[in-house]
């Protein structure tokens, strides 16, 4: 696979910190022998500092005394770290803009956000600066920007891949995911950092009919007919009419666990955030226990409805996000609705605790476009080897 350096790119696109410019080499050999890779900064690398996204963070930490579990995966499996990448601060965005790095510039076009969290993985991957890059993915942080470029990107079962040496944020939904180009790279990173027990194979393919209707009409129109196309066994609906449901459960039990995770830090120290970043904290704060105890039960329902509308053999195609990528001057009415519509499709993985894909197919209007498959929690390995499928058919049917 063939990687455009660093340094023989015109520029890095904004993808990387410089407190974390530093390259560690493989410590054994394996199934990613031969890739380079970059980490978002919320997981630690040895000998560098855990950033989060936010100076004042920064600030506090020490160099980490050994990397993360998925990072020293990554390196026994034969792979070469090459640098930190920008987060969109402390993990509460999904547009990929930070105020306080240079910003970062979408390799597809300039004028578009690249998403977020997980920002400057996808940007370094999309750009061709690394074959792979880790994020995390709590909402979708892995799942939109992997979307808004045109990207695989893989958010695993909840508790497949360790957490140790991640800042925590919403500990039930926190996820570490991958980026790479083409679909065979993301199952080779699977098969280095997933357990090694194997899932029972997926053989069928439904769509949620109901998720396509909180896309743009003209988008959810294509991306419909698309996903009729790849899917044999008939269609589904997936919120059953409780779509405002899923996101205010989303919305409390995640705010409340950002506020458990960082809270006592933000109220000690007092640390300086972007207007919209601080706004979402104090919103997190002012969740209740009455609002935490409501939306456990809800969320606990959703489960038991999930497993048993699909079978073990069984995956969903749906969409990702409601659109294509943000303009970088989208006022604020469009972003808040981007918001509500995008974690009301990406809750679902996100209650269920199951591994979703996003895969591209390709462009529309000039913008990149894709859709994503669901299975149920556990059936990460056979969710990875039917992507590859659905990718090489979508290779196929792809005009050259």
């Amino acid at each position: 696979m063939q990687t455009v350096s660093v340094t023989q790119a015109a520029a890095d696109f904004g993808a990387f910190v410089s407190h974390g410019r530093c390259r560690r080499t493989p410590t054994g050999n394996g199934v990613l022998d031969g890739l380079t890779f970059a980490v978002k900064d919320l997981i630690d690398v040895e000998g560098c500092r855990t950033g989060g996204g936010n100076p004042d963070w920064l600030s506090a930490q020490e160099p980490a005394t050994r990397s993360a579990p998925c990072v020293a995966t990554a390196l026994a499996a034969g792979a070469t770290f090459v640098g930190k990448t920008v987060t969109d601060e402390l993990a509460f965005s999904l547009e990929g803009r930070n105020v306080y790095y240079d910003r970062l510039i979408n390799p597809v076009s300039p004028d578009l956000l690249p998403g977020g969290s997980s920002s400057g993985s996808a940007v370094a991957v999309a750009g061709g600066l690394v074959d792979f890059a880790l994020g995390t993915d709590t909402g979708g942080s892995v799942r939109v920007p992997a979307n808004f470029l045109g990207l695989f990107g893989f958010r695993p079962s909840h508790g497949a891949i360790s957490l140790e040496g991640v800042v925590p944020f919403a500990p039930s939904y926190d996820t570490v995911g991958w980026f790479t180009r083409d679909a065979n790279a993301l199952a080779r990173v699977g098969d280095a950092l997933l357990p090694a027990r194997r899932s029972t194979p997926l053989t069928k393919l439904m769509f949620a009919r109901d998720a396509f209707a909180l896309v743009d009409a003209p988008l959810g129109a294509e991306l419909k007919a698309t996903a009729e196309e790849l899917t044999d066994s008939g269609s589904l609906d997936l919120f059953d009419g409780r779509e405002a449901e899923y996101f205010d459960c989303y919305r409390a039990l995640q705010g409340a666990e950002i506020w458990q995770s960082l809270g006592g830090w933000i109220t000690s120290k007092k640390p300086h955030f972007a207007d919209d970043i601080a706004l979402r904290f104090a919103g997190a704060a002012a969740i209740t226990p009455a609002e935490v105890a409501r939306c456990r039960r809800i969320r606990a329902a959703v489960r038991d409805r999930f497993e048993a509308l699909i079978s073990a053999d069984t995956a969903i195609v749906m969409p990702i996000t409601p659109c294509t990528a943000l303009r970088i001057d989208a006022p604020p009415h469009t972003i808040g609705d981007f918001y509500r519509r995008t974690l009301t499709l990406t809750s679902v993985a996100g209650h269920c605790g199951a591994p979703q894909v996003t895969f591209p197919l390709g462009r529309w209007q000039d913008r990149p476009i894709g859709l994503s498959v669901l299975g149920r929690r556990g059936s990460d390995r056979a969710l990875l080897e039917l992507v590859v499928r659905l990718a090489a058919r979508v290779a196929e049917s792809t005009p050259a």
